[in-house]
C-alpha cells in the first residue's frame, strides 16, 4: 500500500508536462483563483473548529503568497506523499507541475481538516455540504427523470442518449461550475454538434458483439454524472450487453465533488425519493448490487497524483481483468495523457497504448490538453472560441479497441 510504482511509460517518451508557470494558461489560473475560492467556500460552508479553520487559512496563505511543504501529519500515505513531492518542496505553488500540485493541494486540505485524524474532522467530507446541493430534488435527481421520461424504445438510440447523458454530466463539476452556464445533460441530440471525437459507433458495436462482459467504470464526479453513468451501467446490464460492472471510486474526498462510495448511496437514495421513473432505477440498481452484477471498487491510488501509466500491481490487475475500461471526466483524462502538451494531432490509441486493457474516455474539456483531433482543428477551433479547450462546452467519445 502506498507505494510508488515503476512507470510503464519511459518518461523520455512523455512531452513536457503541464506546470502552473506556463503563462495565461489555466493551471496557472486555477492556483491563482480556483484553488483560493474552493478554500474560501470550505471555510464557509463548514463549521470548523479553531485549529482547522486556522489550518486551512494557513494553506490558503501558503498556496497564494508561500512555498509548498511536506506533509506533516502522521498518516499511512505520509512517506508516499513526501516521496512523490520532493522535487516540489521548497517550490512556489506556480512553479509545479499542475497535476501534482492540485492533488497535493486536496491532499493538504484533507490535513488541515483533519480527516485522518482522531478528532472531530475525521472522516469528514469538507465538501459534503457542497455535494448535497447536487442532490436537491430540483437538481440530479429531477435531470434523471427528465433523460428517463425521454428515453426512446429502439435500442441504439436508448444507448446513445444514456451515453450523452453520462458524458455531459461531466460538466456538473463542484470545482469548476460549468452545468450553471451549459446546463444539466438531457441527452439531446443537438449536442453532437459539440463532440470533437465520437467513437460511439465502434463502442455499440463492441457491447452488441457481447464479447464485452467485464467493464470497470472508472467515475469522475458525484451527484448529476454519477446518477447519469448509474443509469447507463443499469441499461448496459439489463440488457446483458455486460455482465458485471465495477464502478472505482475514490478513497477519500478529492477534487472537490469525485465521487465516493458514500456517494453512490447518497445518490441511490436521492432518486428512490425523486418519484418514477427515477426510484425504480434506484430499485433496480440496489438488487444489481445485492447481485454482485454491479460492485463498488475503490484504491489508494485513486486519492494521488500518480497517472494511469504509473499502476501498482493489484490495480494493474484488476483492470487488465475488464473487457473495457471507461475512463469518465477530464481530471482522468489528463491522468491518463500524463497531464502533459501533448501534439493535439497525436492518435489517442498512441497517446495510450500502454492502458491494460480496452479503453473509452468520455470527457467533457475543461482543462489545456487534447489528442486525437484532425490537422488544423485545433488552429480553427482557437479561432472560433479562444476557450474551447477549457469552457466545457465540447467534449470527446474516444476509444481504443
Amino acid at each position: 500500500m502506498f507505494i510508488v510504482p515503476r512507470s510503464s511509460v519511459e518518461p523520455a517518451d512523455l512531452p513536457p508536462p503541464i506546470r502552473t508557470s506556463d503563462a495565461g494558461s489555466f493551471a496557472r489560473y486555477t492556483f491563482v483563483e480556483r484553488l483560493p475560492a474552493i478554500l474560501r467556500e470550505a471555510l464557509e460552508q463548514n463549521d470548523f473548529p479553531d485549529e482547522q479553520r486556522g489550518a486551512l487559512h494557513a494553506l490558503h496563505s501558503e498556496i497564494t503568497h508561500g512555498r509548498v511543504r511536506e506533509l506533516h501529519e502522521d498518516a499511512p500515505d505520509k512517506t508516499f506523499w513526501n516521496t512523490v513531492s520532493a522535487p516540489h518542496i521548497g517550490r512556489s505553488w506556480l512553479d509545479v507541475p499542475w497535476y501534482w500540485g492540485e492533488a497535493f493541494f486536496y491532499r493538504r486540505l484533507l490535513e488541515a481538516t483533519g480527516y485522518f485524524g482522531t478528532g472531530p474532522g475525521r472522516q469528514v467530507d469538507p465538501f459534503g455540504p457542497k455535494k448535497a446541493t447536487e442532490l436537491a430534488p430540483d437538481a440530479a435527481p429531477r435531470a434523471v427523470n427528465a433523460l428517463l421520461r425521454r428515453l426512446p424504445d429502439e435500442p441504439r438510440e436508448r444507448f446513445d442518449m444514456l451515453l450523452h447523458g453520462s458524458l455531459w454530466g461531466n460538466r456538473s463539476d463542484l470545482s469548476y461550475d460549468v452545468a450553471r452556464r451549459l446546463g444539466r445533460p438531457t441527452g439531446a441530440p443537438e449536442e453532437r454538434a459539440n463532440l470533437l471525437v465520437d467513437d460511439s459507433n465502434s463502442l455499440w458495436d463492441l457491447l452488441r458483439t457481447k464479447e464485452c462482459s467485464r467493464l470497470a467504470l472508472l467515475a469522475d464526479n458525484a451527484g448529476t454524472e454519477l446518477l447519469m453513468d448509474l443509469a447507463l451501467v443499469d441499461y448496459l446490464l439489463c440488457q446483458d450487453l455486460v455482465e458485471e460492472v465495477q464502478v472505482h471510486l475514490k478513497p477519500c474526498p478529492f477534487f472537490v465533488s469525485d465521487a465516493m462510495a458514500e456517494d453512490v448511496w447518497a445518490g441511490l437514495a436521492a432518486l428512490e425519493a425523486a418519484g418514477n421513473p427515477a426510484r425504480e432505477l434506484a430499485q433496480r440498481l440496489r438488487a444489481q448490487l445485492d447481485r454482485n452484477d454491479l460492485r463498488l471498487v475503490s484504491h489508494w491510488h485513486y486519492g494521488t497524483s500518480l497517472f494511469f501509466f504509473q499502476l501498482p500491481e493489484d490495480l494493474h490487475a484488476t483492470l487488465a481483468g475488464a473487457d473495457l475500461a471507461v475512463v469518465k471526466g477530464d481530471a482522468n483524462y489528463r491522468r491518463l495523457l500524463g497531464d502533459a502538451h501533448w501534439p493535439p494531432t497525436t492518435p489517442f490509441e498512441r497517446a495510450t497504448r500502454y492502458f491494460p486493457t480496452r479503453l473509452a474516455a468520455l470527457r467533457t474539456l475543461k482543462a489545456e490538453i487534447i489528442v486525437g483531433l484532425k490537422p488544423g482543428e485545433a488552429e480553427q477551433l482557437c479561432t472560433e472560441d479562444p476557450a474551447w479547450l477549457v469552457n466545457g462546452r465540447r467534449g470527446v467519445v474516444q476509444a481504443r479497441l
